[in-house]
């Protein structure tokens, strides 16, 4: 299973994800699900990915070779951010058809994947999009300034709770990483090391991404304080009335 969360935010874009593939006793693996396409000071695109995994490679590797080979519209020709995501659901489209398509009549098996889009192309201010399975997708907004994509449910709340499009970058990259420290003490699904990556607005520089490992000191230190503030706030509400 997967986790991956990004923000579009006044200042800018923030995205972290997990990578873990399985957790299964004898099969946990990890893979990036944090690429970044960028071209001079002209364009940055993040896509995170999601689901079947053999599906989201073949979609990477597909906009990575179309860009190489410059052949036919590709991530670095495009001219706006809505054409890449345009572009990337036609590639997601494309890949689960070429793939169900080879499978024996009677199969049951799940090629479905979504992805996160997000970045800057020169003229537009940054975009976030969330891309499904079948292709279509949906922009983050005013209101929602943020997605998920796969196991997402157990960092919503804090999200909910804290994050406005005015949140600074750096207070919103911590609440990305809450965000996943709640999934990962929940779902040994999600698991470490954490790709994360702050793009500052009109920057058109890719140089804040890191991995984050068990033994970061920046994130022990948030997950013990949160841990600790929640408990010491839980232990702080009154009690339940008696009744009767």
């Amino acid at each position: 299973m997967t986790y991956c969360v990004a923000m579009r935010l006044s200042d800018g874009l923030v995205f972290a994800s997990d990578s873990r593939t399985n957790a299964g006793v004898d099969h946990i693996a990890t893979f990036k699900k944090l690429h970044v396409f960028r071209h001079d000071s002209e364009r940055v695109l993040v896509v995170q990915c999601a689901g079947n995994l053999a599906t989201t490679q073949s979609i990477i590797s597909l906009l990575n070779s179309r860009v190489d080979a410059q052949e036919g519209p590709n991530l670095l020709q495009v001219t706006s951010m809505y054409d890449a995501a345009m572009l990337i659901g036609a590639t997601v489209r494309e890949v689960i058809h070429r793939d169900s398509q080879s499978q024996q009549s009677g199969s049951t098996a799940d090629f479905s994947c979504s992805l996160i889009l997000g970045g800057q192309i020169s003229g537009e201010t940054p975009r976030l999009f969330h891309i499904y399975p079948e292709g279509n997708f949906i922009e983050a907004t005013h209101d929602t300034p943020y997605f998920q994509i796969g196991e997402s449910k157990y960092g919503k709340p804090i999200i909910d709770r804290v994050l406005t499009e005015d949140t600074p970058l750096e207070q919103a990259m911590c609440c990305a990483l809450i965000s996943i420290d709640s999934t990962l003490r929940s779902n040994l699904s999600v698991g470490l090391p954490l790709d994360v990556m702050i793009y500052r607005a009109d920057s058109f520089d890719i140089s804040e991404q890191q991995r984050i490992t068990e033994n970061d000191p920046y994130f022990i230190t948030i997950r013990k304080a949160w841990a600790e503030g929640l408990l010491h706030t839980f232990r702080q509400l009154p009690p339940f009335p008696a009744r009767g």
